[in-house]
């Protein structure tokens, strides 16, 4: 075990009439990134601003941590590193030995969490990441009151949608959904469930799975997020000239983000001066890109690859509508992203995009099949297309909901205040 501490402060306690002793677990964690990354650390920072926090987190992470502390320095945050048998590779490409990493991990530390716990007392303990409800975390063993979340995994595409996935993607898919159900079969996912005082959801369908596993107080929250930093850089983007009308998918070129189906719309809805760009890559492009030809738009259609955050932020901002057809994000970081550029969203309604975008700020097409999703799809591109007002009013709504919902500031109030209700609770 590595751990780091930093020099102990008198916590600003604000409206919170206890300073409580959390400990977080937060496997993935590093600073300046999006995703998993990215919700770990903002997470813990946030903590530390009304509680003393402690982190449990990888060796991996530590240099880029500590540099990143040594620039701005966090009051009452502490980390501890380690790895089971002192394994600290980053293990990319290497899903079958990560997820085995991860598991001894949580059980690494649940018995260092039971002697640093002799010397702390901890009052709250609340794991943070992986956001992954089929995984357990055996921090919730500790004689303490547990959050388990935010945590997602449930969504899976209609079995509808799997007739245009390649032989890739349909293996792909049935794995995903036999690792999920096997782990849903691991008694210590069970019991993680059943011992957390608080379990948050991303989605409404990882929600039913934990009522399933007996989670007994089952909240939807989503785990994206957005710096006030960031929040004020994304509304600084101009509204782009009238012509051409211009649609924008971003992500990882894979079979079910869906970027077929919104070829498909993009044709079906026969827009003049129009265009559409894919930023990402993946091992689908060379179907996406004869795809785009086959349908006849092959001079509207912009392949861009991937690019750097600030060119994707560029180019959002350069375009008029997302179009997120996704078929099982948990969390659809790019679609809050869009919204604090003030531009609307199209998605379907499924997953972490539905929780995410509302009628006041995009338009959600049900998922029903392929033919009558993409109809619904380019039905909602035309309507998009040819109402510069709606989309300046959707675009203004997503801002507010941006600035109301996913700050990480008011993200941190909401957990400060899920941990003061909790130790209430707990202490009658």
């Amino acid at each position: 075990m590595e751990e780091g501490r930093g020099k102990n402060y008198q916590l600003p306690i604000s409206n919170y009439h206890l300073a409580m002793k959390v400990l977080l677990s937060a496997f993935a964690c590093e600073p300046n990134l999006g995703s998993e990354e990215g919700v770990g650390w903002n997470t813990v920072i946030q903590s530390a601003k009304h509680h003393e926090s402690w982190v449990f987190t990888r060796t991996f992470c530590r240099s880029y941590i500590e540099a990143e502390l040594e620039r701005n320095p966090v009051p009452n945050l502490h980390f501890v590193y380690f790895d089971p048998f002192g394994w600290s590779e980053d293990w990319k490409g290497k899903q079958g030995l990560l997820q085995l990493h991860y598991y001894l991990w949580q059980i690494w530390a649940y018995f260092i969490a039971r002697k640093l716990d002799r010397e702390i007392g901890f009052d709250i303990v609340h794991h943070v990441t992986y956001v992954k409800h089929w995984s357990p975390s055996f921090l919730a063993l500790l004689p303490h009151p547990f959050i388990w979340g935010p945590v997602g995994g449930a969504e899976a595409a209609p079995k509808a949608f799997w007739q245009d996935f390649s032989r890739r993607g349909k293996i792909y898919e049935t794995l995903r959904a036999l690792a999920q159900s096997v782990g849903e079969r691991d008694p210590f996912v069970g019991l993680t469930a059943r011992r957390s005082a608080v379990a948050l959801a991303t989605t409404e369908e990882t929600a039913a799975r934990l009522r399933f596993l007996k989670a007994k107080n089952v909240k939807i929250f989503s785990q994206v997020g957005l710096s006030q930093q960031e929040i004020q850089e994304l509304e600084k983007f101009p509204t782009p000239p009238e012509q051409p009308i211009r649609f924008i998918s971003v992500g990882r070129l894979l079979h079910w983000k869906g970027v077929h189906l919104g070829l498909r719309a993009f044709a079906e809805a026969k827009l003049e001066q129009s265009e559409y760009w894919i930023v990402g890559d993946g091992p689908e492009r060379q179907r996406l890109e004869a795809l785009a030809t086959e349908l006849g738009l092959a001079n509207k259609v912009f392949f861009w690859g991937t690019l750097s955050r600030t060119e994707t932020l560029s180019k959002m901002g350069e375009s008029h509508v997302l179009l997120h057809p996704s078929l099982h994000d948990s969390g659809g970081f790019v679609c809050t992203e869009m919204m604090g550029v003030g531009r609307p969203t199209i998605c379907l309604d499924l997953g972490g995009p539905a929780t995410q975008v509302t009628d006041q700020t995009g338009i959600k097409v049900a998922a029903t099949d392929p033919d009558r999703t993409v109809q619904g799809l380019a039905e909602a591109i035309v309507c998009l297309a040819q109402d510069r007002e709606l989309r300046s009013r959707l675009g203004r709504s997503g801002q507010t909901r941006v600035r109301e919902i996913y700050d990480w500031d008011v993200k941190g109030l909401f957990f400060a205040q899920l941990c003061e209700d909790v130790f209430d609770g707990k202490s009658g």
